[in-house]
């Protein structure tokens, strides 16, 4: 009887150990910030499926318009603005990443009304741009997550050529990836502002280039550099265009401008966000109205763009979009249609697929 158990013992024993492995199918978290007009309460978790099958976590924040997300540089910590204006100003607010949810470290007011974007440089510099303002507010954080008082304000003069263009809207400030500049993108002046921080005194200075002048009516909204950080590429919000950007003997200039939007295509739109495959060879931009992610090829040599296709995001007003972190998926926020949507990318011909998609109210930010 003993040896019976013994040999039944071993040959469990042995199947076990021949059985193959069960794959666990991994997850990609991601935080999407929202206006809170509707049912939004804040900031909302979601996953990633390997497939690319998205899923809700629910809410992590309760925080008013929470429309832009920037992440520290050790990944401890999420900054959010609050697109507000609460006595001529918004504010910032400052998270701890915890697994189930985001716990308050502070909060600050970002010198303006209407802060509308969020960057974090690796000296712990961040900036806001006020878009109702048209200005952007300097800060710092330390280890903690804990942000300075308000340090300085860069307030932006001039105006366009549109109604929208009346008076200065900062949209967006980005930290330059080689260079120790910030360019800032304004709408409503029509221009991009090129400064340095002084740090002896923290406040933005301008650089001797001091702006450089878009299109008439074009209206900078983001930017995206190219991998190569010999040139980068802005997208025109007014005029649906995407810019790029060079550089020569120490003097930002357009090199060239081209149409989000299919030549056919008459009906009302505007332009919204623009991201770059890591290898630099597409270009993805999001079209509010045509309601789309236009798809360039970008040429290696000089930066210039061809137009491979569109791809509807099955919804309105895709304000913004993120690819993953691997790249395999790109991820389109609609805004008006309550839905975030999932699409395969292909990296070989940057052509999407639609692969899933799940509901939030008002959606405006995807961070991964």
């Amino acid at each position: 009887m003993k040896i019976r158990i013994l040999v039944l013992t071993i040959f469990i024993i042995s199947s076990c150990q021949k059985m193959p492995k069960v794959k666990v199918a991994k997850e990609t978290v991601f935080y999407v910030g929202t206006y809170t007009k509707k049912a939004s309460k804040g900031i909302y978790k979601y996953s990633l499926s390997s497939e690319g099958k998205l899923k809700s976590l629910g809410l992590v924040a309760e925080t008013i318009n929470p429309t832009f997300l920037a992440k520290s540089n050790d990944k401890k910590t999420l900054f959010a603005v609050g697109e507000t204006n609460v006595n001529g100003t918004g504010f910032i607010k400052s998270f701890r990443i915890e697994n189930d949810s985001l716990a308050i470290i502070s909060k600050q007011e970002t010198g303006g009304a209407g802060p509308c974007f969020v960057a974090i440089n690796e000296e712990n510099y961040i900036v806001a741009a006020n878009y109702g303002g048209g200005s952007v507010g300097l800060l710092k954080t330390d280890n903690s997550g804990k942000l300075s008082n308000l340090l300085n304000v860069q307030q932006h003069t001039g105006k366009g050529t549109t109604e929208r263009q009346t008076k200065p809207h900062a949209h967006s400030a980005w930290f330059h990836p080689t260079k120790k500049e910030l360019i800032s993108v304004d709408l409503g002046t029509n221009e991009l502002w090129f400064s340095t921080i002084d740090k002896e005194n923290n406040e933005l200075v301008l650089t001797n280039q001091k702006t450089l002048k878009m299109a008439a009516g074009a209206g900078p909204r983001h930017l995206t550099f190219h991998p190569n950080n010999n040139w980068f590429y802005v997208l025109n919000e007014l005029n649906n265009t995407v810019s790029l950007v060079k550089e020569k003997d120490a003097v930002y200039y357009i090199d060239s401008s081209t149409s989000t939007l299919p030549k056919d295509f008459t009906a009302y739109s505007k332009a919204a966000d623009i991201h770059i495959s890591k290898d630099g060879k597409f270009l993805y931009a999001s079209n509010r109205g045509h309601e789309s992610i236009v798809i360039f090829e970008v040429n290696p040599k000089n930066g210039t763009l061809k137009t491979i296709g569109y791809e509807p995001v099955l919804g309105k007003q895709p304000r913004n979009f993120s690819l993953s972190p691997d790249e395999k998926f790109l991820l389109a926020a609609n805004q008006d249609t309550d839905n975030i949507v999932s699409f395969k990318r292909n990296a070989e011909t940057g052509k999407l697929g639609f692969v899933s998609e799940v509901s939030c109210s008002m959606p405006v930010c995807v961070l991964f």
